[in-house]
């Protein structure tokens, strides 16, 4: 293609076959752009003689004062489709951007949807925040198209080394080991987990990881027939229990790899007439508020939620100033309750 006049960044953008905002970002040597890109990019400024317009750039390097949250459809017992882990971290992420003197601007996205806005040079946010994902194999491609174009953003989830991005989240397999152990300490040795396991759902994997392993510390076998998959959702978590009990394979407790599961399976239990906990102690994962309240109340692993928040929303605004950002993980807390004891 003939270039007519003075080359600009969408002539860039064309050769290199990455958006404008791309472009923008290799040319001020942006860590958020990976350095193929970065020197293609700047090669073909080069060959082109390409000059940054100071003018124009500093209007498009306003801040506008604002960070975006992204909450992804997750199933819930609710019609608001998003997971009660997350609401409970909404207020923490709310505070600290008021703290911060930033507006939080909040989005309902499905993961079918074209989620990809650039929202930091269409002027909505600086960064974005995003919560929930379901099939991270299905995510993955989505976070390498915003690592692609340069948007800063941080994720709550598991942090893996080859992930793209930054991600903030818990320590799933000490958690996982954790709450095992507890079921353990109560004399249970057929213990069950009702959860996917698969890398497709890292963090629930994690945590079947650290059930695994506190398991064979114990001396005792994590059955393939002891697992059941199931997302996080109360009728998944009744339908994975029901499924359990199908295969007439004899179980005392049940780790389920989140409190929405592990309350589902509590109610196949009392529909069947089983005892939580004199006969099947039960124990789930995130200390939503429904936890403390079900009847027994629910032994559960915290994921502090206003820690999450705080950290989420610090990282993202080093990342906006340009700072260098690792992922960070930090430990479950066991919060024993009447479902396990007894």
């Amino acid at each position: 293609m003939a270039l007519k006049g003075k080359p600009n960044s969408f002539d860039i953008a064309y050769r290199a076959g990455v958006s404008q905002a791309t472009v923008s970002r290799a040319l001020r040597n942006s860590p958020l752009v990976n350095a193929d890109t970065r020197r293609r990019v700047q090669a073909i400024a080069k060959e082109l003689h390409y000059t940054v317009d100071k003018n124009a750039s500093s209007l498009r390097t306003q801040s506008s004062g604002t960070l975006a949250l992204l909450f992804f459809e997750d199933p819930s017992p609710d019609d608001s489709h998003i997971n009660p882990f997350y609401m409970s971290m909404l207020g923490a992420i709310t505070r600290a951007c008021a703290e911060r003197g930033y507006d939080l601007l909040i989005s309902f996205q499905q993961l079918s949807d074209d989620w990809h806005a650039d929202y930091r040079d269409s002027n909505k946010a600086d960064g974005i925040i995003l919560l929930g994902y379901g099939d991270y194999l299905t995510y993955r491609s989505k976070l390498e198209k915003l690592v692609e174009q340069g948007t800063y953003f941080v994720r709550w989830g598991a942090v893996q080394p080859d992930q793209p991005g930054v991600s903030i989240g818990c320590d799933n397999y000490q958690g996982g080991r954790l709450v095992t152990e507890h079921l353990l300490a109560q004399g249970r040795r057929r213990i069950a987990f009702l959860g996917n396991a698969s890398p497709q759902y890292p963090e629930f994997f994690e945590r079947y990881r650290g059930y695994q392993d506190a398991l064979r510390a114990a001396g005792c076998k994590a059955l393939p027939k002891l697992q059941a998959d199931a997302l996080s959702a109360q009728p998944a978590g009744h339908a994975a229990l029901t499924e359990l009990l199908a295969r007439k394979l004899p179980f005392d407790a049940v780790f389920a790899a989140s409190d929405l599961i592990a309350i589902g399976a509590m109610q196949a239990l009392a529909e069947r007439g089983i005892n939580v906990p004199t006969a099947v102690a039960v124990a789930g994962f995130d200390d939503i508020p429904l936890a403390a309240f079900v009847n027994p109340s629910l032994t559960t692993a915290l994921q502090d939620s206003n820690r999450a928040g705080a950290l989420l929303v610090e990282s993202l605004l080093r990342l906006v100033h340009g700072e260098s950002v690792a992922s960070a993980m930090f430990p479950a807390q066991l919060v024993v309750r009447r479902s396990s004891v007894g």
